[in-house]
């Protein structure tokens, strides 16, 4: 276990930024809210997974909804800390440890805000590697762990625990509708998972590697260097596509953000088309009408120059980026976890399609 340093905050927040691939919320407000906690004198720990007992209650938490919704209403710690409160009550005992749904966007800093408020440990891990709009777009999911109950809670005084659920596909229906009922923005712990669970089906490490990653892309910066190119060689990645947004269709919808963006070509892809569609989170491109990238590949659209990362509720006309590709955890790639968040998760009628050679993590899960 280690602290977590002051300096670290931003380099995590432009690194999660990344790793959402256009999703889990910008993590700007929470990354200012962290600033302040540190600057008023708190601190919080980072644990590394193998460090908890198997029997330790870890609680998964996450800011639930569509980003659009996000931009306009402020993060707040104790709102963040709320459900697990409210799921240590309803459980009758204490959590151990907290961590993130996702790393991906704002919901790296969930476990952060949370632990700020209760002084618990942060685990160094999720259960996605990157950010996914669903509850059974998960490594738990995939795992088959039980996925109830789940505590949600408003700002309005509103809290609500589903105590069971069907599966997750179920649960996940019913935590959305009640967040849309709440104005599309929740705050969720999720159902609780042990120190054993989390070693053996969590995204492992992985705080610490959006740090690294934001690091490179802030180092880059001030070297004057390329943070496209920075990006790519620190994360594995490939170049898909260089333009310029020339059109976007979005929509709200069911506590969701739907809809595509078109992107014409410019150097070295000058008289070419890329187009991406996304909910939440960039799920499918298009070079010219023909797919050349699908989930769970992370596709994201960063600014040519900064390198910094553009939400799916952020993108604007006129905007000059970078389409990039990154691999994914293996665990999303097996065959069962391509039933969860493959394309045809997000209603694509294609196979996976892959910039990467995915056959050995085909093979090495579980």
């Amino acid at each position: 276990m280690r602290q977590i340093q002051r300096e670290e905050l931003e380099p995590l927040a432009t690194g999660a930024w990344i790793l959402g691939t256009g999703g889990g919320g910008s993590p700007y407000l929470s990354y200012l809210n962290m600033r302040k906690l540190y600057a008023d004198g708190t601190r919080v720990n980072l644990m590394d997974p193998a460090e908890l007992a198997d029997d330790a209650l870890v609680a998964v938490v996450s800011n639930m909804g569509a980003p659009l919704v996000g931009q306009e209403r402020l993060s707040d710690p104790a709102f963040a800390a709320k459900p697990v409160r409210m799921m240590e009550d309803y459980l009758d005992r204490r959590f151990s440890a907290v961590m993130s749904v996702e790393i991906g966007g704002g919901n790296a800093f969930q476990p952060l805000l949370v632990a700020a408020m209760t002084g618990l440990p942060v685990v160094d891990a999720d259960a996605m590697g990157r950010a996914y709009p669903e509850a059974q777009m998960t490594s738990f999911a995939i795992a088959e762990l039980p996925m109830f109950p789940l505590a949600l809670a408003d700002i309005r005084d509103n809290e609500i625990i589903v105590t069971r659920a069907a599966s997750w596909k179920w649960m996940e229906r019913i935590s959305r509708k009640v967040c849309t009922e709440i104005g599309s923005i929740a705050a969720t712990c999720k159902a609780p998972r042990t120190g054993a669970e989390v070693k053996a089906f969590g995204i492992l490490h992985t705080t610490t590697q959006a740090i690294a990653l934001g690091r490179e892309v802030r180092r880059a910066r001030q070297a004057h260097e390329d943070p496209v190119a920075a990006t790519l060689v620190a994360a594995r990645g490939k170049s898909l596509f260089r333009g310029k947004v020339a059109d976007v269709q979005r929509r709200a919808t069911e506590g969701f953000l739907r809809g595509n963006a078109r992107i014409d070509g410019i150097d070295d892809d000058r008289g070419a088309g890329f187009q991406v569609a996304f909910q939440n989170e960039y799920a499918i491109g298009w070079r010219d009408g023909r797919v050349v990238v699908t989930t769970p590949d992370l596709i994201c659209v960063l600014d040519s120059v900064s390198g910094e990362a553009i939400g799916t509720e952020s993108l604007r006309y006129g905007q000059r980026v970078s389409v990039i590709a990154l691999p994914a955890p293996a665990i999303l790639r097996t065959p069962k976890g391509l039933e969860h968040v493959g394309p045809r998760a997000f209603g694509h009628d294609t196979d996976y399609v892959s910039v990467f050679d995915n056959a050995s993590a085909m093979e090495t899960w579980p």
